[in-house]
């Protein structure tokens, strides 16, 4: 059965290219977030520690939401480490920096998530998907949140 929800399917799937790319990114720092609240050492273990896992999980469920979006719009997800390797902006980490480059790298990660999130609501924009555009304002919103809250300790 054909889908007819209003938007065109070169629009829908070119939603959902963008999609990916968000998916991807949100995935790839999932992942950092992880490791680092794994890893991390020094006199802000207990706070980070903390919330490194508060974030990990926060970004564990915007992936699943992300990637049943683009299923909603009849796409296939991505959901391997090498598709999201070459959709994703947010670099990896292979070793295990001291807590202050952690919250750097994440302050990092959320800024190229919330770009990447601003060319899906572009796209959304575009093809008249307001679904997928009010889904990605709020993950904008949380990213430039996380970032403000990460760089905050920082200063």
């Amino acid at each position: 059965m054909a889908m007819n929800i209003g938007i065109a399917k070169k629009d829908r799937e070119a939603v959902a290219k963008q999609l990916s790319k968000l998916l991807a990114d949100t995935y790839s720092l999932y992942l950092k977030t992880h490791s680092f609240h794994w890893n991390v050492t020094g006199p802000q273990f207990n706070s980070l520690h903390a919330m490194f896992e508060t974030q990990y999980n926060e970004l564990w469920l915007a992936a699943d939401e992300i990637a049943e979006r683009i299923r909603t719009l009849d796409v296939f997800a991505p959901g391997s480490y090498s598709q999201f390797g070459k959709l994703s902006t947010v670099k990896e980490e292979a070793g295990v920096p001291d807590w202050k480059d952690m919250v750097s790298q994440l302050v990092e990660g959320h800024e190229i998530v919330a770009h990447t999130a601003r060319e899906t609501i572009k796209a959304a924009d575009k093809a008249g998907d307001e679904g997928t555009a009010d889904m990605v304002t709020g993950r904008l919103k949380e990213h430039e949140k996380t970032a403000w809250m990460l760089r905050s300790l920082l200063r």
